[in-house]
């Protein structure tokens, strides 16, 4: 059964540009090294209203609530598909030695989000369609 890393931050808007050249550079490796899909999406509607008929006590939260996104901030929800967890497991590895990850123009500098501000964890896929 597949499997998904899944993550979600809050992203400066000002670091968007900085950002979407890092989710390119990381996509193009994960794919390299066999991850059957990645995706990085940035939020649109971040707070829906509610539908007409869910009971209030079922409407649960919005991600700007769980991520206390402050004026200037948005959302990025980003997932990376696996074979398997072995197979995750396999690919990660590789990615973390690739040159490209470790390339020394990236070593100083900072990550264009708040890394204390990420959710992230991995997910067996219970159903597909």
């Amino acid at each position: 059964m597949k499997y998904v890393d899944g993550y979600v931050i809050a992203l400066p808007e000002k670091n968007m540009a900085a950002y979407r050249q890092m989710a390119e550079m990381s996509a193009r490796v994960w794919k390299k090294h066999g991850a059957l899909e990645y995706f990085e999406c940035v939020g649109e509607d971040l707070n829906p209203k509610p539908q007409p008929g869910v009971p209030p006590e079922m409407a649960g939260t919005t991600f700007p609530k769980a991520l206390s996104i402050k004026p200037g901030e948005t959302v990025v929800f980003s997932f990376v598909v696996f074979k398997s967890r072995a197979h995750r497991d396999e690919v990660n590895a590789m990615v973390m030695k690739d040159p490209e990850m470790n390339d020394p123009q990236y070593q100083d500098k900072p990550m264009p989000f708040d890394m204390k501000r990420m959710i992230y964890g991995g997910f067996k896929v219970i159903a597909e369609a």
